[in-house]
């Protein structure tokens, strides 16, 4: 997820797990950082090795999209807070507008991809699907909803940076941003890894696929929980 009204003057220190949140339980950001740790336990849970076989069958593929549900719900809340109305005092003008389109983009590019995983893991749901079915409606929506992580969390880290990469291990937002990056990036190996190959209708590295989602999903995890750390913007 990216992180919304945050700004790099004043970098928030990160406390212990163990000390109160910062965010107010049930504002905005608190429920932005809920929606966002369910859906990706979900998506951790389905592709944790020995859950297929431990369940019925097509019930992984339930938890997946459920997961990817909650993601649209947690992307579009975020969505929201970006396009809130912020304002700034400047002398002799009065109150002014500030338009924050670094972080307006990240959301709408995000929330397009948790779309894209919708469409994915709804269709992941059906049976019978020849190996082209299964790489258009399957495998590309994973592909593009991907890749619109990987463009949302480098906007994020620019909101953050004011440039295209920085270190700040003291700052939540950057670590935040870093974070979610890291599991966009665990998630595109996974979209890659899970091609359908013609030749033998297994998937290009199953292995990769799914550890690819569980280590993605974990980061994404992680993120969200410091996202309570982070207050609402006014």
């Amino acid at each position: 997820m990216t992180e919304v009204g945050t700004s790099s003057v004043g970098a928030v220190e990160a406390p212990r797990w163990f000390r109160a949140r910062a965010v107010p339980r049930f504002g905005p950001t608190w429920w932005t950082a809920w929606l966002f740790m369910v859906g990706s336990s979900c998506f951790a849970v389905a592709a944790l090795p020995g859950f297929a076989s431990a369940v019925p069958d097509g019930v992984p593929g339930v938890v997946f999209f459920v997961g990817s549900i909650f993601f649209t719900s947690a992307g579009f809340s975020q969505l929201s807070q970006a396009m809130r109305p912020r304002w700034r005092t400047d002398r002799g003008m009065g109150r002014i507008l500030q338009v924050r389109s670094i972080d307006w983009w990240a959301c709408v590019v995000q929330s397009a991809g948790t779309l894209w995983f919708n469409l994915n893991t709804y269709d992941a749901m059906q049976s019978g699907l020849s190996v082209h079915e299964q790489n258009l409606r399957i495998w590309t929506p994973d592909m593009i909803g991907s890749i619109c992580f990987l463009v949302a969390s480098e906007l994020a880290i620019w909101s953050v940076c004011r440039c295209a990469v920085c270190i700040r291990h003291h700052d939540v937002p950057w670590r935040i941003a870093v974070i979610n990056m890291t599991g966009s990036v665990f998630f595109m190996l996974s979209a890659i890894a899970a091609l359908v190959l013609p030749s033998t209708s297994s998937l290009l590295d199953a292995s990769v696929a799914n550890s690819g989602t569980v280590l993605g999903a974990l980061c994404f995890f992680w993120g969200a929980r410091l996202l309570l750390l982070v207050p609402d913007a006014d």
